[in-house]
């Protein structure tokens, strides 16, 4: 016999569209707690909005990564990761890509940098206990890319809790972070033509214009220190101080 219980009622009410993420919050039935569903090309996807995004607890563990550092307690730093942990940390990977871009776009900021976090974390433990050079390499050519899409949501939150000079700081935090990371690879030449660093810029660009800002305290002293100018650059690092 066949199950009735078809959702092709809801998707008929929610177009999926190809050209954005489209994502929502549901509340929850019967006293469960709210969920967040994302829109995909044949269904949806639905999602925990806290704890691991599937709901399930690795281990007892409110996510992988707190199992993996469980882990690495008892088995040292110099332990690796095998396959099986290997399968179960991209599983997370993607769990937490998905509920992150969903975030992003109903504009739920604090929860993006949370999740972003979240996989920050998780790149730095997969860097002590890669396997290999090649599994590091996998995993580390993401982490612009998600200090872009944490940059990015600090920054708009910023924007809505605090002030204009505050999201370009953070703009300006991310892209040093993500310079840094270039520079670990000895790719700084690259920086300046990444696209994300473009789009990062564009940002920071376009807040300038809509809300007249210009330079902040940390940009002017930066640029007081390197035209050699110290009786300003002292003055605005006690300007800063006060702040």
């Amino acid at each position: 016999m066949s199950d009735s219980r078809n959702i092709s009622d809801i998707l008929e009410d929610w177009d999926y569209d190809a050209q954005s993420i489209r994502a929502r919050i549901v509340a929850g039935q019967n006293g469960e707690p709210d969920v967040l569903q994302m829109r995909v090309e044949m269904g949806l996807i639905q999602m925990a909005v806290d704890g691991r995004p599937d709901g399930y607890r690795p281990e007892g563990f409110a996510t992988y990564l707190d199992f993996l550092l469980q882990e690495e307690i008892t088995r040292g730093r110099d332990w690796e990761l095998d396959d099986e942990y290997c399968v179960e940390v991209d599983r997370e990977f993607m769990q937490f890509y998905q509920r992150r871009i969903s975030w992003l776009s109903i504009k739920e900021y604090g929860r993006v940098v949370e999740d972003a976090d979240h996989t920050l974390a998780l790149m730095d433990f997969c860097k002590r206990h890669s396997p290999d050079d090649g599994w590091t390499i996998v995993h580390e050519q993401y982490r612009p890319f998600v200090l872009f899409h944490r940059t990015q949501a600090a920054a708009y939150q910023q924007l809505n809790d605090a002030t204009p000079q505050a999201a370009i700081q953070c703009i300006n935090d991310g892209l040093a972070t993500i310079k840094s990371i270039f520079e670990e690879h000895d790719l700084e030449e690259h920086f300046d033509e990444d696209e994300l660093v473009g789009q990062l810029r564009e940002i920071r660009e376009s807040l300038r214009n809509e809300y007249s800002v210009g330079k902040t305290l940390h940009e002017q002293l930066a640029d007081a220190i390197a035209s050699e100018q110290y009786e300003r650059a002292a003055e605005i690092r006690d300007q800063l101080g006060q702040s």
